[in-house]
């Protein structure tokens, strides 16, 4: 009995043969990804023809990246991050419509449960310790001007040290849930956003000095903003003439989401703006 021949594959072949096999991927959307995905790795190689020893350093980057990743730190959003690919995802599933506000990065450094405070409350548990003191207030409201009330905001932020309180250890802080009243108003307690430093003890970090980048992040603060019947929004505010706007290591910033943090008389720095939300796509 004649058994089969095993099929040479040449490096034309190869590619088409890989494709052929998934031929009977049953999820449609599954089998458009994996083999444009196939398609476009394929002619990665041949462009670049990496040695095999340069093709296992690869391998071994992408490893211990995800050997960095944990429920604190997530090393592949900040790959994703950094090369600007977080930011692409983002301008294509969110284009906002004329007056709402823009959407950018979630980051690496957002938690699930923060605490939830009343209006007026602090974030900061730490006083002084945790930076500059500042009072952020504004409204969320529809593209018609609606005010929305009991709307989420999720927040987030840095401290005066460059770190996010998880890079510290487990004690949640600067960090919380408001909800805003019923004429969709809001104000809050933080810390003057600074800039900071990207984590770069890690493989991202490596990959940034290779390449000749600076891993820092221009003063923002972080708001995910969720309201019944309408779009989510993950956004920054940016605090104008604050260091390395035109350099973000993660590409986020938008002059839409630059606004003032400006320091009173009191010594309290005082923000204000008005996030406005799109309504809920409707499933066709």
């Amino acid at each position: 009995m004649t058994r089969p021949r095993a099929k040479a594959f040449g490096e034309k072949r190869l590619t088409g043969e890989v494709l052929r096999r998934m031929r009977r991927t049953k999820n449609p959307r599954l089998k458009q990804v994996i083999r444009s995905f196939v398609k476009h790795l394929h002619a990665f190689v041949r462009e670049v023809k990496p040695t095999p020893q340069e093709w296992m350093t690869g391998i071994q980057f992408l490893s211990e990246t995800g050997r960095w990743s944990t429920d604190k730190r997530q090393e592949y959003i900040l790959l994703s991050d950094t090369l600007g690919v977080s930011m692409l995802v983002d301008a294509l599933n969110h284009s906002a419509a004329k007056g709402a506000t823009q959407s950018t990065i979630l980051g690496p450094f957002h938690r699930q449960q923060a605490p939830e405070y009343p209006l007026g409350g602090n974030v900061s548990r730490n006083g002084t310790a945790d930076g500059e003191p500042c009072e952020v207030s504004g409204t969320v409201r529809d593209t018609t001007g609606k005010p929305l009330g009991g709307a989420k905001l999720d927040i987030w932020e840095g401290g005066a040290d460059g770190l996010y309180d998880s890079q510290r250890g487990d004690e949640m802080n600067l960090r919380g849930v408001f909800r805003t009243d019923a004429t969709g108003r809001f104000h809050f307690r933080c810390v003057t956003p600074t800039f900071y430093p990207v984590p770069h003890d890690g493989p991202v970090g490596k990959l940034l000095t290779a390449t000749g980048r600076h891993p820092m992040r221009p003063p923002h603060l972080h708001f995910w903003i969720t309201a019944s019947g309408y779009q989510p929004l993950v956004t920054h505010l940016f605090a104008r003439g604050g260091k390395y706007l035109d350099s973000d290591a993660v590409f986020g910033v938008k002059p839409e989401l630059i606004t003032d943090f400006k320091k009173g008389n009191d010594g309290l720095t005082r923000a204000s703006f008005d996030f406005v939300l799109m309504p809920e796509k409707r499933r066709k």
